[in-house]
């Protein structure tokens, strides 16, 4: 989100980074042929309702911290909003809800520790977070270090800024209701299709892939999901046609142990791939941390778009949202 500069505000002074702390928006779509995939919110409707909290566009930039949070000095008086994973937030020492829109007053601090729950949560700030945009799109892509905030994670001394708004119109008391917030992270197996070579795998093989755990390995990250479990091994012996790639497809490489590409994944790939994560799941990827179990259960392309469609309801403003008071 960017705007004429007497529109932008400074809104924070990092103080620390945490671990990988990133500026992202919906993503970059539309560059696959110049091998740059999406990026963007890795959880994108924990991304969605921390906009929708403070009155911003669904897509406007936020940021994204991964596993620990940062530290944040705020520099003007700004709305925000904390969504996705319990970061354990304070301000001034003092607890901070998350799904809760809130006022922060100048000089005051803004802290996140390490993650409670699950693997991201998001800081949403009335007006976005204002970065240039780069090929459409404000997103971080941590791999080529374009866009974002100089195509990188955030460090200490770094200043974060904001488009101007109206208090009035950005700022109600908002909070997520409970009961949605329930239905849209509901644990359970990660819903997937049919992959492009699923055929190539026996029947037994497919039922052991869609009923074992697997178990997220440590050397994860935005590229991908590396997957530790039974051996997934295809019945063909040849090597398929490098072909294009998409997030979700779940890849099967010589040693039997899959990959889930997610955000930043390479745009081309040569290995098969036995499934694909339905779009309504994805955001739940965004949530997985290393030693998080995972299980797949098979559906339909009818059932995923059945679900999509449930989830985007969910999603409306006059649904999600209500009164904090």
């Amino acid at each position: 989100m960017t705007g004429s500069a007497s529109d932008i505000v400074p809104v924070f002074t990092v103080l620390s980074g945490g671990f990988l702390s990133t500026i992202q928006d919906s993503g970059r779509t539309g560059f696959a042929h110049l091998g740059i995939s999406p990026a963007g919110a890795a959880d994108s409707v924990s991304f969605r309702l921390g906009n929708l909290l403070v009155g911003n566009p669904p897509d406007a930039p936020a940021l994204e911290m991964t596993l620990v949070g940062g530290s944040f000095q705020a520099v003007s008086r700004c709305i925000i909003a904390l969504a996705g994973s319990d970061f354990a937030p304070s301000l001034d020492g003092v607890p901070l809800a998350l799904w809760q829109s809130a006022e922060v007053l100048p000089g005051q601090m803004l802290a996140l520790g390490a993650t409670r729950t699950g693997a991201r949560c998001y800081l949403c700030v009335a007006g976005g977070i204002s970065v240039p945009s780069v090929l459409n799109s404000a997103s971080t892509h941590v791999l080529t270090k374009l866009g974002g905030f100089n195509g990188r994670g955030l460090k200490s001394g770094d200043v974060l800024s904001s488009r101007r708004f109206d208090p009035i119109l950005s700022y109600s008391g908002r909070m997520v209701s409970q009961e949605i917030l329930e239905r849209l992270f509901t644990p359970g197996p990660l819903r997937a299709t049919d992959g492009p070579q699923l055929t190539d795998f026996s029947e037994d093989v497919r039922s052991t892939f869609f009923s074992s755990d697997f178990v997220v390995k440590e050397d994860s990250n935005r590229m991908g999901l590396r997957l530790a479990g039974p051996v997934i091994l295809r019945s063909r012996a040849e090597e398929i046609i490098t072909e294009g790639v998409s997030t979700g497809a779940i890849q099967i490489p010589p040693d039997g142990q899959p990959i889930l590409l997610f955000v930043e994944h390479p745009t081309t790939g040569g290995y098969p791939k036995i499934a694909s994560i339905i779009s309504a799941d994805l955001h739940r990827v965004g949530q997985l941390r290393p030693r998080d179990l995972v299980r797949f259960e098979h559906v339909t392309h009818e059932r995923a778009l059945a679900a999509l469609s449930d989830r985007e309801a969910l999603l409306q403003p006059q649904r999600c949202l209500q009164s904090a008071w």
